[in-house]
Formats: structure tokens, sequence, C-alpha cells
């Protein structure tokens, strides 16, 4: 069987790891009084998987054609291409939850699994020099590191998650909202009821007991009265004595705020602002450790979970993205497609990814369900406008940006080749129907298609480079 055709492994799965954060999600539960189980982040009432919603799923045939503006592009301009073969990375070999560029030096920073093809060191280490000085599975020898996040097939058993619901229902029933009855007035009556019991028996009758009763329950209020009395000023010293403790720690503490005020100023006045971001780099870097990186023979992260399968086939083409010519690429360019926190940062960065084979016309930003004989597809046309001067910016985008719709860039800017990874999968025709697969994000997204994204760092030599940007203005449909 060729490497890239074996079938998708589609079994059971669940980790030591996700029962942990079962349990603490339970505890918490009965903490709070809830009724329903929450094991995943953001969900409740799932008692162990964590699919994508079902609306984030459509027919791809209800997708309007003609949608996809990357075709558009294609019959403008240059019209030549280059294609680097650099595998798919289908035995898993190259993976981890790292990203270099967008968190650089963070372990475990994306909080998801990435695929990596071409070169072999890229992690949250990697620097220009590491990446020259590693692997490639690029077969020319291209040195440049291209990844994206893995998708995972889910076919947890939902009637045993709702089994699982229902018996912790059961067993918070009794533990949460109960009220405990207060007996005190009840006991003061029984107490009332004993004593006028007590005060009719003994042999005593008619006046002389009656007297009796009376001088002992005078002698009896005269105690109490004067035991309240003593407990009051007992209090009262005890309350005094506390008062005066707190006062003396209210004054010690105010004494020592003094002082760590001062000592805070003096080191704030001592670090500067990229001091500061280290420092809140670091601790980043401390609570995503927590997390636990990988975990299991599924390599789930965070609220990914599920078997992964690797792209059946993964093309990586540089072309003219509509511009008449293009120039060479800087080496160590940086650049991100998409959107991975497109949640928090709103719509604009995210871009529709996703569509079958056959159906290339149209994208679409929701998971397609594909007919019978078509595959699921991901094409990712990255930016193609570079200002001319820096290969990274401080949120990642500003130096390189789309060209419009004609091909052309923002002034002060320079068409380079634009890179179109295009990803096909073999998702079973069941698992698409049944919303069943997703692709792996941050734990906001809730694995939404639109938070799709990839990215790419150019450690190409000038070589390669030159016969690149040759193929494209040339015309020629160049392959490596």
């Amino acid at each position: 069987m060729p490497r890239n055709s074996r079938p998708p492994v589609t079994g059971k799965h669940r980790v030591a790891r996700r029962t942990k954060i079962a349990m603490g999600a339970i505890g918490l539960a009965i903490a709070v009084g809830a009724l329903a189980v929450a094991v995943t982040t953001g969900r409740t009432g799932e008692a162990s998987a964590d699919p994508a919603d079902p609306s984030f799923f459509i027919d791809i045939n209800k997708v309007p054609a003609g949608n996809n503006v990357n075709a558009a592009l294609k019959k403008k301009g240059a019209q030549g291409s280059f294609t680097v073969n650099c595998g798919t990375n289908a035995d898993g070999a190259h993976q981890n939850p790292d990203n270099f560029i967008a968190q650089p030096g963070i372990k475990n920073g994306a909080q998801h699994l990435h695929d990596y093809v071409g070169n072999l060191t890229t992690d949250a280490d990697s620097s220009l020099k590491s990446l020259l000085a590693g692997g490639t599975t690029c077969k020319n020898g291209d040195k440049s590191a291209y990844f994206w996040p893995v998708i995972r097939i889910d076919r947890e058993d939902k009637a045993q998650n709702e089994q699982k619901n229902q018996q912790a229902q059961q067993q918070q029933k009794g533990k949460t909202g109960d009220v405990q009855q207060d007996k005190s007035a009840q006991d003061a009556k029984d107490a009332q009821e004993q004593r006028n019991s007590q005060g009719q028996g003994g042999g005593r009758s008619g006046k002389s007991a009656q007297q009796q009763g009376d001088q002992n329950q005078n002698q009896d209020g005269q105690q109490q009265r004067r035991q309240r009395n003593q407990d009051q000023n007992n209090q009262q010293d005890q309350d005094n004595q506390q008062q005066d403790q707190n006062n003396q720690q209210q004054n010690q503490d105010n004494q020592q705020n003094k002082q760590d005020q001062n000592k805070n100023q003096q080191q704030n006045q001592n670090q500067n602002q990229n001091n500061n971001q280290d420092k809140a780099g670091q601790n980043q870097g401390q609570q995503q450790e927590e997390l636990g990186g990988i975990q299991g023979a599924n390599k789930e992260v965070g609220d990914n979970d599920g078997t992964i399968i690797e792209p059946e086939s993964a093309t990586l083409k540089f072309i003219g993205g509509g511009a008449q010519d293009v120039v060479a690429m800087p080496l160590g360019l940086k650049i991100l497609y998409g959107d991975a926190k497109q949640s928090t940062n709103g719509p604009k960065n995210a871009r529709p990814s996703w569509t079958c084979t056959g159906f290339e016309d149209r994208l679409t930003d929701l998971y397609p369900i594909c007919p019978a004989g078509s595959k699921v597809e991901r094409i990712h046309n990255f930016p193609n406008c570079w200002d001319g001067k820096n290969t990274d910016s401080k949120d990642h985008r500003s130096h390189i940006v789309f060209a419009d719709q004609q091909g052309k860039c923002p002034q002060g800017f320079k068409n380079v080749p634009q890179l179109q990874v295009t990803l096909v999968y073999d998702v079973p025709q069941d698992v698409q129907q049944n919303g069943e697969y997703k692709v792996d994000a941050f734990a906001q997204e809730k694995h939404n298609p639109r938070s799709d994204h990839d990215d790419f760092a150019n450690v190409m030599s000038k070589q390669i480079m030159g016969r690149l940007v040759n193929c494209i203005n040339s015309g020629k449909t160049c392959a490596e």
C-alpha cells in the first residue's frame, strides 16, 4: 500500500490526563451545586468528548460557486508556478504544539498540534540560524518551515456520554443544594417541657410545691442573670483584646505595604519594557507547561482530542498571485495565514479555507460535507505583498499583506511569490455527515473552522529562490 494512502484510524481514545481534568471538573461542579459534569473547556454536559458544533458543518453543494477570489487572481498577471515536494508528514514524525513565529520561545505556546513539513528542527526555539543548520523533508533541499494545525476524527460514543452524565447527576442528588433543618426552636421547646415535667413530680402538691417552684425559679433567674452578666463582661474583654490585636496587625500590615510599595517602585524604575515583556512571556510559558503538552498515543493537547488524520496530499505551490512579476522573498521572511484566535481578534484576518476536491471554485469558512467520490480539502493562499524591509513585525502581519483583487500591492510594498498550500484529507463519509471531524485550535475557538491557519518561514537558498522567481515570471510550470 502506498505510504500516503493508508486508511485513517478511528478508534476510541482517552488518556489519564483527561481523567484528571474530569475529576477536577466534577469537584468544582459539586462545590457550586452544578448538576452536570464539565470535562472539556467551555462545555457542560459532556462526559469526555469535545466535538465541533454541528452548526460548523455545511453541504458543499450549498456553498455558492465562483466565490474563490484566489482562483480569479490566478488568471491575472504572471502565469508561472513553482511546486516544492516536501511530503505530507504521513507518519506524524514531526508534530508539536509550538509556534516560533507567533509565540517564540514558548513551549506548547500554540496549545494545539501542528503538522510540519520542510525543516526537520522546527520548534518553539527555532531561529534563522537553527533552521539553516537543520535538515529538511523537501526533495530539492528547501529548508523552509511549513506547518499547519492537524485535523482529528472523534467518533466518541454519544450514548455513552449521556449515560455518564445521568450517572453524575444521580451522584449529585443529595450532595448539593440540601438545606439542613434548624432544630434550635424545637430543642428549646423540648427543654421547657422537660423542666415542667420535673416541677410537677417528686411527691410535692398544693401550695407548698408551688412556692418551692417559685423560689427555685427566682434563684435560677438570678443565677442566670449573674451568669449572663459575667459572660458579657468576658466577651467584652475578649473583644477588646481582639481589637487591640487587630489594630497591631493592621499597623504592621500598613508598614509592610509601604515597604513593599517603595520596593516595587524602585524595581519598576530599574526595569524597561523589554524586561517586562520577557517576564510576561516566562509566566505564560510556565502556565502553558502546566497544560502538559502532548498527552497519550493520540497526541492530545489541551481540549484537542481524537485520532489524527494526516493529509493524503500536501501541495506547496508558489504562484504570481495576480502580479505581473514578482521579486525574491528575503531570507528569514515569516508569514502567517488566517487567524488562530479569530474569536478574540475579530474576523479581519480569518479567511475561508475549506472546500472539497472537484469544488475548488468555491471556498467556505465551515467544515464541508462532500459528496461521494470527493474529499475534504483545505486551501491556504498566503499574503504576497512585502514592505521591502522587514522579515517580521510586532503583529507578525504588518510587514506582509494581501494584494488587492487586481493583484496590486499597497504603495511601498512589493509583490513576492504567493505560497498556496493545498491539503487533501480522506475523511470517511459518515464522519463528515455526523460532524465528527475538527481542526486543532485554541480552547476558546471550540474547534471553529474559521480559526484555520497556516505558517511559513522562508529558509530557501538564493539558488532555489532564483529558480522559483524565474519560473513564475517566465510563465513556466516547475516542480522540484
